[in-house]
C-alpha cells in the first residue's frame, strides 16, 4: 500500500511522508485515491463505449440486383 500511494500520487506524497503517516490516516488515503480512480476508470469505459458506437461504419441500404448477366455478349 505504501508504493501505491507513492506512486499514484505523482509526487504528491514521498515514501518516508507515507511512511509515517498513521495507519487510519494511510487507509483513508488509499481509499480515497482508489475511490477517484476507480470513477475515473468508469468514465473512460463510458467514453470509449461512446466512441466505438461512433466509429462504427454505416453500410448503405442498396439491395444487389438478383439478376446478373455473366454470360459474353451476343452481336
Amino acid at each position: 500500500m505504501l508504493h501505491e500511494i507513492v506512486f499514484h500520487s505523482n509526487g504528491g506524497y514521498d515514501w518516508h511522508t507515507v511512511y509515517n503517516m498513521p495507519i487510519w490516516l494511510r487507509n483513508f488515503t488509499f481509499k480515497k485515491m482508489e475511490e477517484h480512480f476507480d470513477k475515473q476508470n468508469k468514465e473512460n469505459d463510458k467514453l470509449l463505449e461512446n466512441q466505438d458506437l461512433k466509429n462504427q461504419i454505416a453500410k448503405p441500404a442498396i439491395q444487389p440486383k438478383n439478376s446478373y448477366n455473366v454470360g459474353t455478349s451476343k452481336k
